[in-house]
């Protein structure tokens, strides 16, 4: 039986999720290490959930070291079937402005140093991610935020860079010219393993600032982005609490069988260690 359902990672400032009975913490290992923190189980009304902070209690992960895929193989162990990720990020545009909440439908990857996949060493998997986010979960998502926003924006392009320090000027202008409308860390490689493991993932974007790119405002500083953060942390925890109890129980994506055709190995020459290792996502197709 699940432990969770529903799977909420907190980003900058979101360390702790609120109004759970039955709250308890498990401390999961897996193939890839231990995820960034302990991982704090309850229910909000009917909806089993589970909760992570993604750089740690303390905030003491950087982006680049996030252990993603320890975190992401944790939460489908618990039997999680949708991922709602709450993210601080930078607008590159004038129309998503600090304070407001974005729920992008499409990335753009600028990152370097991280391992986005699951697989290899003998099994190669080429799953689709020409929409990258679960369209049903980022509806409910959208809706359960409009409860508490006036200033919720449907779709648009997210850019992910390495960091952890922020955009140079001439990097901005050049995301903005490429059509992206906000900027952050941490949207991938969780996004692409989510979806390796057939998990639905959504982003809860959290606007701290406008990027560099705009000369009327002040350069991005870490006071200025944790000040503002900290007024959406409270939104934040109101709309996990409206979606948890709006969430349908079935889901009608494709994410839960984005494995169905993207496992290339033949099955008669996948080596056994890769099987055990990887059972939790890919025991149902090679039994």
């Amino acid at each position: 039986m699940a432990e969770a359902t529903l799977a909420f990672i907190g980003g900058s400032g979101l360390y702790d999720i609120d109004g759970l009975s039955d709250r308890r913490e498990v401390t999961i290992d897996t193939p890839f290490g231990l995820p960034s923190d302990d991982i704090v189980l309850g229910n909000i009304g009917e909806t089993s959930v589970a909760f992570l902070p993604r750089h740690g209690r303390g905030h003491r992960i950087s982006p680049t070291e996030l252990p993603v895929r320890a975190n992401i193989f944790a939460l489908k162990t618990l039997g999680v079937e949708r991922i709602v990720s709450i993210s601080a990020v930078g607008s590159l545009i004038e129309e998503i402005g600090p304070l407001d909440i974005a729920v992008p439908d499409q990335i753009i990857d600028r990152t370097g140093s991280r391992v986005a996949t699951f697989f290899g060493d003998g099994l190669v998997v080429h799953v689709g991610l020409a929409e990258p986010f679960c369209a049903e979960l980022s509806e409910h998502l959208m809706a359960a935020a409009a409860e508490y926003s006036e200033h919720v924006h449907a779709g648009g392009t997210y850019v992910v860079i390495e960091g952890p320090q922020f955009s140079t000027r001439a990097e901005s202008e050049l995301y903005r010219s490429w059509g992206a409308d906000i900027i952050g860390m941490t949207a991938l490689p969780e996004a692409k393993l989510a979806r390796e493991a057939e998990i639905c993932y959504a982003i809860m974007a959290l606007v701290t600032d406008y990027d560099v790119w705009s000369q009327s405002e002040d350069d991005v500083s870490v006071a200025l982005v944790v000040a503002n953060l900290m007024q959406n942390v409270e939104t934040s925890k109101s709309v996990i609490r409206s979606l948890a109890n709006r969430l349908p129980s079935d889901r009608n994506c494709a994410c839960g069988s984005a494995l169905k055709d993207a496992i290339i190995t033949s099955r008669e020459v996948i080596p056994r260690e890769a099987k055990e290792k990887l059972f939790p996502l890919v025991g149902k197709y090679l039994d």
